[in-house]
């Protein structure tokens, strides 16, 4: 399926919609979640601890969203957190300078303006709207700065979560005896003042990220006891020219993955995306060259999904080294070091950031799909990330059906997030429930009554089974049950 396809699922079945509704002034960039979307996040986000937080014994923050500038001096942000923009002299449009001129070798992540100024010139790059000629270009920082209190102190909107997980981490590690590797994990949102934000969930200015930064040891990047449990897990690696699948294991061994923390974490969230419901043959691990790399990272790699718009980045796994402790003790003027066993070691940091958002939609063009044999469009979801997992269903209103149904509906949504729909044919209903991507759906029939069984039809196969009321909730439990990390 396409972009249009998901959008015109996200709007029809409320998983997202456009901020601002009605009025004219609403601003790019933002969007909200209907009841479905918050729905899928909410599972998602459940699956990403059980997978990946629980499983590595990581803890987890929930950090300020707001920020002091020192903060963002340390970090680097304040002075390099920028891209490039052009206005056109006719039309006064704004675009990002590197987009057009993307694939221009002669450029990296820090190109100056004078440098970006020579590259439009040599290219003879024009406005892609008007035709116009381009003015000079400049560098533009994506922080949302805030004034605090009636004197308007200076702050910032976190353009990422991990800060407050640096800022933190020495109170962190001594408070909750910490030890080495330690990983520290955030979900929450952040704030970045893109140039020209499109494509929905792709490119957001308030967006959710799910981040983990994994504290370790410089000396014992390979001391990882629980590395066998990912060993064998198969990776997809791309080094610029061509992808090869590999076990973690084997990527360590050739070189092609650095040291066992790394692989360990990466192996830990290829079964994460997995279980999420992603094609993971249409994945990558892609190396980022020295000019695509963040300013604080020595190696990078980005987890990318493939969908119908291009390669899309969803995670950014970067080894940092000390560069964000080091950073925040110089500022701050306090110690970061800490002692691993006998040893006085400040960490190094390997981190997984991750795009809540782009998953979302990376997983729902990944299980939208036309059954043309059935005329229906149905999205599989797998079952467990399913923001409706049963619908209940009466095949008619009266005779005390409606009655019946509302009863079952009641004693199901205790523990199961379920749906009630009396209205329309029951053929309809399965198709409504179809294309919310519901795994199952319940329908109350004169049979009930007879007898106390239901229908229970299965959203993949279309297939149905008789069921009694009292083993209901037990059946459906079976199905949508998060899997075993």
């Amino acid at each position: 399926m396409d972009y249009d396809s998901v959008m015109n699922l996200a709007l029809e079945r409320g998983f997202y919609f456009p901020s601002g509704g009605p009025y004219a002034d609403a601003q790019a960039g933002f969007w909200e979640y209907g009841p479905n979307g918050v729905g899928l996040k909410a599972r998602f986000v459940e699956l990403w601890r059980r997978s990946l937080v629980r499983r590595a014994g990581m803890m987890e923050i929930d950090g300020s969203q707001v920020m002091p500038p020192s903060v963002f001096e340390a970090s680097g942000h304040l002075a390099g957190f920028t891209d490039p923009v052009v206005q056109c002299t006719a039309c006064s449009a704004t675009y990002r300078a590197d987009k057009l001129l993307e694939g221009d070798a002669s450029l990296h992540e820090g190109s100056s303006p004078s440098e970006i100024d020579a590259a439009v010139a040599a290219r003879g790059v024009s406005c892609p709207g008007c035709g116009g000629a381009l003015g000079p270009s400049r560098r533009f920082n994506m922080m949302f700065g805030l004034g605090i209190g009636p004197g308007a102190e200076p702050a910032y909107l976190r353009p990422e979560t991990c800060q407050s997980i640096f800022v933190d981490f020495p109170r962190i590690y001594k408070t909750m005896r910490g030890r080495l590797p330690l990983g520290i994990a955030q979900v929450g949102k952040s704030f970045r003042n893109e140039i020209a934000p499109r494509q929905s969930l792709l490119r957001l200015r308030e967006f959710y990220q799910a981040e983990i930064e994994v504290f370790c040891n410089p000396n014992r990047l390979d001391d990882i006891k629980a590395f066998g449990e990912v060993a064998g897990t198969a990776i997809r690696l791309h080094d610029g020219s061509a992808t090869r699948e590999v076990t973690c294991e084997r990527a360590v061994e050739t070189g092609a993955i650095a040291n066992r923390t790394v692989a360990y974490h990466v192996g830990l969230l290829a079964e994460f995306y997995e279980r999420a419901g992603i094609d993971m043959k249409r994945t990558r691990f892609r190396r980022l060259s020295e000019t695509e790399k963040a300013f604080y990272a020595t190696t990078a790699l980005d987890f990318e999904a493939e969908v119908s718009t291009g390669w899309l980045e969803l995670v950014a796994c970067n080894y940092r080294a000390d560069y964000d402790l080091s950073g925040h003790a110089k500022r701050s003027g306090e110690k970061f070091e800490v002692m691993d066993g006998d040893e006085k070691v400040l960490p190094h940091v390997f981190e997984m950031s991750m795009g809540i958002d782009r998953s979302l939609y990376t997983i729902l063009e990944h299980s939208l799909r036309e059954d043309a044999e059935n005329d229906r469009t149905v999205l599989s979801l797998r079952p467990h990330m399913a923001p409706v997992q049963v619908g209940v269903l009466s095949l008619v209103k009266k005779d005390g059906l409606a009655e019946r149904t509302e009863e079952i509906y009641r004693s199901l949504r205790e523990e199961h997030s379920a749906f009630l729909d009396h209205s329309g044919a029951i053929g309809r209903r399965y198709r409504r429930l179809d294309e919310a991507g519901a795994p199952l759906a319940v329908t109350v029939d004169h049979q009930t009554l007879e007898d106390g069984t239901v229908t229970l039809r299965r959203r993949d196969t279309m297939a149905q089974e008789r069921v009694r009321v009292a083993d209901l909730a037990g059946a459906i439990r079976a199905e949508v049950a998060f899997p075993a990390a």
